[in-house]
């Protein structure tokens, strides 16, 4: 692709500058699969630390902090896990802060 050179025009580059895309707001989805995948023993539910490591991942300020906020929120029975059955519950948390991919 051939691009007229602005501050000299009668140059022409072989380059041009493009816009790269930002990034893309992450969807429930996503991030409902992006939790699932730190069940890392396979349990069906989330502990405190898988929840950590994942919002760490997600590239949260400070991830420990949101997995007991997270915790405290979604953990419906008290039993300090995230279930498959309370996972709605912290994707709807999640959501409100923006994650984004890419």
């Amino acid at each position: 692709m051939l691009c007229f050179n602005y501050s000299s025009p009668k140059s022409i580059t072989s380059t041009c500058r493009r816009k790269t895309p930002g990034p893309v707001p992450i969807t429930e989805a996503q991030l409902k699969a992006t939790f699932k995948s730190f069940d890392v023993n396979k349990d069906g539910r989330l502990s405190k630390e898988e929840l950590r490591n994942a919002f760490a991942s997600l590239g949260a300020y400070i991830p420990r902090w949101r997995a007991n906020r997270g915790l405290s929120l979604a953990d419906g029975n008290g039993d300090g896990y995230v279930s498959d059955d309370e996972l709605d519950d912290l994707v709807q948390y999640a959501m409100k802060y923006g994650y984004t991919i890419g």
